[in-house]
C-alpha cells in the first residue's frame, strides 16, 4: 500500500511540476518571440527536447540497473537543480536578451469560463488533446502491447526509444508548416494518423511487429502536431490574457491521461487489444476533421 501511495505522490508531482513548467515556457515563447515565428521556435523546441526523452529513459535505466534505484532518482535530481541555478542566475544577470515577462498570475479555475466561449481557443485545445491521446497510448500501451503478444519487454521498450528518436523530424515539420501552411499541414497529421492508427488495430495480435511499425508510422505524424499544434494557441489568444489562457489549455495534459484508460477499460471489455488503436484512430479522424473545418486557412 505504500508503495503505490509513494508511487501515486510522485507522479502527481511529476505531472504539476511540467504542467508548470510547460506553462512557464509557453508565456516566454508568447512574451519573447514573434508570432510569425512561432511555428519555427516550437519545431526546433520539439526537436530539441528529443536528446531529452531518448536519452533520459536509458541514462535511468543504466544508472538503475547497476548502481540501484537512488542513482537513477540522484541523476535526476542533479539535473534539476542545474535547471534551477540556470533560471536563478538568467534572473540575476545582465542579459539583455532576458526581461520580465508582462503577464500576470494565472489563476485556471477563475478563467475557464473566459476559455470555453471563444471558439479558436476550443479548437487549439482539441488539437493538442488529440496529439497527447495518442502519447499517452502509446507509452502505456504500445509496451503493454509487445509483452502481451509475447515480443518482450525489451521489444516494448525499444519501441518507445524509436518513437522518442522521431523527434528530430520536428524541425522537418515546421518547416513543411511553413511552405504549406499549419492548417494543411496539421490536418493532414491527423488523417495520416488515423489510418496508421486504425490499421494498427486492423492487424493487433497476429503480426505484432507490424502493428509496432504502425505505431511507428503514427508516432511520425504526431510529431508533426506536437511541432505545429501549439501555434494554433499561440496565434489565436489575446495579448491580455495570455498567462490566463495558457493555464487553461495546459489542462489538456491533465485529461489526455485521464480520459484513454477510462475509454479503453469500456472497449477492452468487448474487443481485443487491438481495439485501444483503432478507438484512439477514430478520435484523430474526429480531430482531424474539426482541424480542417475551423481552423483558418491564414494560420
Amino acid at each position: 500500500m505504500a508503495t503505490h501511495v509513494r508511487q501515486l505522490v510522485g507522479m502527481l508531482c511529476r505531472v504539476m511540476g511540467a504542467s508548470a513548467l510547460s506553462i512557464t515556457l509557453s508565456l516566454y515563447i508568447m512574451d519573447h518571440i514573434r508570432k510569425t515565428d512561432f511555428m519555427q521556435a516550437e519545431s526546433l523546441r520539439m526537436a530539441w527536447s528529443m536528446l531529452a526523452w531518448t536519452s533520459g529513459p536509458t541514462l535511468g535505466i543504466f544508472l538503475y540497473t547497476r548502481f540501484g534505484i537512488y542513482a537513477a532518482h540522484g541523476a535526476v535530481a542533479i539535473f534539476a537543480m542545474a535547471l534551477l541555478a540556470l533560471f536563478w542566475t538568467n534572473r540575476l544577470g545582465d542579459d539583455q536578451s532576458i526581461r520580465p515577462g508582462k503577464t500576470r498570475p494565472a489563476n485556471p479555475l477563475a478563467n475557464i469560463g473566459r476559455f470555453v466561449p471563444q471558439p479558436r481557443l476550443r479548437l487549439a485545445w482539441l488539437i493538442a488533446f488529440g496529439r497527447s491521446c495518442f502519447w499517452t497510448t502509446f507509452f502505456v500501451y504500445g509496451p503493454l502491447f509487445m509483452v502481451i503478444t509475447g515480443e518482450g519487454e525489451l521489444a516494448g521498450g525499444l519501441l518507445v526509444s524509436a518513437g522518442n528518436a522521431l523527434l528530430f523530424t520536428a524541425i522537418f515539420w515546421g518547416r513543411v508548416g511553413q511552405r504549406f501552411g499549419g492548417r494543411r499541414t496539421m490536418t493532414s497529421a491527423y488523417f495520416a494518423l488515423s489510418a496508421m492508427l486504425l490499421a494498427a488495430g486492423a492487424v493487433g495480435e497476429s503480426v505484432p511487429f507490424l502493428t509496432g511499425a504502425l505505431l511507428l508510422c503514427g508516432a511520425l505524424f504526431a510529431i508533426a502536431l506536437d511541432a505545429l499544434g501549439s501555434t494554433a494557441f499561440m496565434r489565436s489568444v489575446r495579448f491580455y490574457e495570455r498567462a490566463e489562457m495558457a493555464a487553461v489549455y495546459r489542462t489538456y495534459l491533465d485529461f489526455s491521461e485521464l480520459t484513454p484508460p477510462l475509454v479503453y477499460s469500456v472497449v477492452l471489455a468487448f474487443f481485443g487489444l487491438g481495439s485501444v488503436f483503432a478507438t484512439l484512430g477514430l478520435l484523430a479522424a474526429g480531430c482531424g476533421f474539426v482541424t480542417w473545418r475551423y481552423l483558418p486557412k491564414s494560420l
